[in-house]
């Protein structure tokens, strides 16, 4: 919206020229999806006091997570809500990229919202079935994929591993079903992270500050070219889209570290999964995601092992999946478990980062 009245702007004064230039505009969506949070943040939960929409603890969680039933959630809806309107007002809506985000992150946010409302209504943590969760998912993702396919995003359909600088494989008619595997792939192991108060908001602001750099060189060409990865014109934008989840992620932290306050519940984590994906994906930057969210996949691979040992074996190879809680049952206080997250988190972002020179 910004960028639209420029030319207006600029005839009172050539300062409003800092506007046109993403760097600035990435602090500013930052700063400004911040103090929305800030701002809205005691409101909202207040309000969600007064209604009533409290947390429901599902029984076999450990006996430490009891005392948190009732605390408000769905907060999840100011995160989204805040990183929109930043968006909005400081995104150039023009390119293609910026708009597949906003679909994707108002997409995602609504499943888990639904998901929400109905653990509330039946005040059970169940909510959508399995089954029509992923249906769900898989149809947002595939038409997020028919738009920049339509669009003719370039090398949708190619992949560009890491630490390789001449190597890229060509998916062909692989491109939609592995698009699709990677947004709801990312969208659940997120959601499953989401567990302890401020893990999941914390690993997501990190992971999301990480694409916030990625997307800027994927869309600058001289430093694409310098540094060996795939050039997506107007890709930059979406450095202004990721700092704008990052100040949302900050400022819902304020309010979500231990004792939380509020819960994002599954309009957050999905929402945040879905558009932390979606970037990965038109940055061609989706194979580094294991990388940088290194945390995310350990915590889906926890419960995928956990589940099938079970099945297998009738064994559990962690005291609790997701991982997590195995280090909950094993004593760990949960404020010392989200910390060591949050460093994993660092370390896996910075690796992922390095892969950038080492090609």
């Amino acid at each position: 919206m910004i960028l639209l009245l420029l030319p207006h702007l600029r005839s009172f004064h050539g300062v409003f020229n800092v506007f046109q230039y993403i760097t600035f505009r990435m602090a500013m969506a930052a700063l400004t999806s911040m103090v929305i949070i800030f701002v809205l943040g005691p409101w909202f939960i207040r309000t969600l006091k007064s209604l009533q929409f409290g947390q429901v603890i599902r029984n076999e969680g450990p006996d430490s997570h009891f005392r948190k039933a009732g605390t408000p959630t769905m907060g999840g809806l100011l995160i989204m809500v805040s990183a929109i309107v930043s968006i909005l007002v400081w995104a150039d809506l023009n390119v293609i990229y910026t708009l597949v985000l906003l679909i994707g992150m108002a997409g995602f946010s609504a499943i888990g919202l639904i998901d929400d409302v109905l653990k509330l209504r039946q005040r059970h943590s169940k909510g959508l079935s399995a089954r029509g969760k992923f249906l769900l998912q898989i149809g947002l993702a595939a038409f997020l994929w028919w738009i920049l396919h339509a669009s003719a995003m370039p090398h949708l359909d190619t992949l560009f591993p890491p630490f390789f600088k001449d190597w890229t494989v060509a998916l062909g008619i692989l491109s939609l079903p592995f698009f699709v595997f990677v947004m709801v792939g990312t969208t659940n192991a997120v959601n499953l992270t989401d567990g302890l108060d401020g893990l999941a908001i914390g690993c997501s602001m990190i992971v999301a500050a990480t694409y916030t750099i990625l997307a800027y060189v994927s869309g600058n060409a001289i430093a694409a070219h310098y540094l060996q990865v795939a050039s997506i014109p107007g890709s930059g934008e979406l450095s202004v889209v990721c700092s704008a989840l990052v100040g949302s992620a900050l400022g819902f932290l304020w309010f979500n570290s231990h004792p939380a306050q509020i819960f994002m519940g599954d309009v957050g984590s999905l929402g945040l999964g879905g558009t932390i994906g979606l970037a990965a994906l038109i940055t061609k930057q989706e194979l580094t995601l294991v990388i940088a969210g290194g945390v995310f996949v350990m915590e889906a691979l926890s419960v995928i092992l956990q589940v099938g040992s079970y099945k297998l074996s009738g064994r559990r190879v962690f005291l609790m999946a997701p991982f997590h809680h195995h280090f909950e049952k094993k004593g760990w206080d949960e404020s010392k478990v989200v910390i060591r997250f949050w460093i994993l988190s660092i370390i896996c972002s910075l690796l992922a980062l390095s892969t950038l020179k080492l090609r």
